[in-house]
């Protein structure tokens, strides 16, 4: 097993970095073998604290250093960024910690602004004070959990769109998008391969009003219930990041009944995927898994369901009340294990549905029980 502290570890590539981890431990735990990480989380609070700082990076294999400062006065985020690599830094020579680190730096470094001057800094304070270093160059991020308003365009274009308010764009505004996610795979790969040197990836390059038009398109489709095609995988994490602002996103279907019975439509979109049945014995619950990119839709045909969400990193349980008689289209979040339990006193009919067809080979299927 391999140990490794997640420095950041609230912010947005933090929590996609420890939600991969844990998905690795899952699967692990569900082959009947060794779970392959000890996940060490630090916060920014911690570059404060000497006693935990020692304690975390006790034994440590790797550190993915996701810590920093971008939002502060201008010599405050100067000099931040360099002094928490120096803690780092320091840090691991107290508890004798020879961990390979993984810097998230920005494409910024080098430009002659604070924050370019700091990340810069940082990256130089980290290569000259440890063995083996990974300089991973970061473009534009966006991705579930992200915050709205802070230094995240596509989360603030997702919240006005939802809000109603019309964003002001800047015409000339250009981005390099990529997928926390992606960026978290590659910090776990490089502390899994030994990768040091730099990694610069490159983003998904657009102007911000076209990263407008394409979230307001995801929106207007998803409110006439019809799922955008997703075969492009860029498009996949969009949408997913979408989606993650409107959890939870239950649906309320329209029936057409006429003497012969009632019709309605169950999905529409999504690029084809995949579609089956399943009947469920009373008290018997299906599912106590998450998905790290899947679409994924669930639909109550016949019998009493309760439906049960939670956050992979969170301890909080939501419960959704189904029933086949007042039929409702619930789309599961990236990143929430999930699960169906019939509580009904007869069998539950449910209507599954995925955007892409299932894959033995890789499944992104995760094993881990919603209820503690």
């Amino acid at each position: 097993m391999m140990r490794v502290v997640v420095t950041g570890a609230g912010g947005l590539i933090g929590r996609h970095a420890r939600s991969r981890l844990h998905a690795a431990n899952c699967a692990a735990a569900h082959r009947g073998e060794a779970k392959p990480w000890d996940i060490v989380t630090l916060g920014h609070a911690a570059f404060q604290n000497d006693a935990q700082l020692a304690s975390a990076l006790a034994g440590a294999d790797a550190v993915l250093h996701f810590a920093g400062v971008n939002r502060a006065p201008e010599a405050e985020v100067e000099t931040a960024n360099p002094a928490i690599s120096q803690r780092l830094v320091a840090a691991c020579g107290a508890a004798d910690c020879d961990a390979h680190i993984v810097h998230a730096n920005s494409t910024h470094a080098g430009r002659d602004t604070a924050y370019g001057r700091s990340k810069a800094r940082a990256a130089d304070v980290l290569a000259e004070g440890v063995t083996r270093m990974t300089d991973l160059v970061l473009p534009h991020i966006f991705g579930e959990d992200a915050r709205p308003f802070y230094n995240n365009v596509t989360a603030t274009l997702i919240h006005q769109i939802l809000d109603g308010t019309g964003p002001q764009l800047n015409p000339d505004g250009q981005v390099a998008l990529l997928h926390a996610g992606a960026a978290a795979d590659m910090a776990i790969d490089a502390i899994a391969k030994g990768q040091a040197g730099r990694i610069t990836p490159e983003g998904r390059q657009m102007t911000v009003a076209a990263l407008y038009e394409r979230l307001r398109g995801f929106h207007d489709s998803y409110a006439a219930n019809v799922i955008p095609d997703l075969s492009d995988p860029f498009d996949l994490q969009l949408f997913n990041t979408y989606r993650a602002a409107k959890v939870p996103a239950v649906r309320p279907l329209t029936r057409n009944t006429d003497s012969r019975g009632t019709l309605f439509e169950a999905v529409k979109g999504g690029g084809g995927g995949q579609t089956f049945l399943s009947t469920t014995k009373p008290g018997v619950t299906r599912g106590d898994h998450f998905h790290l990119d899947k679409v994924e839709r669930f639909l109550v045909l016949g019998g009493e369901a309760v439906i049960r969400l939670r956050h992979v990193l969170s301890d909080e349980v939501q419960e959704i009340r189904v029933s086949g008689s007042e039929p409702v289209a619930i789309d599961m979040p990236t990143l929430t294990t999930h699960s169906i339990e019939n509580i009904g006193p007869g069998e539950l009919l449910t209507l599954f549905w995925s955007h892409a067809l299932f894959d033995p080979a890789a499944p992104d299927t995760y094993a881990d029980r919603v209820m503690p």
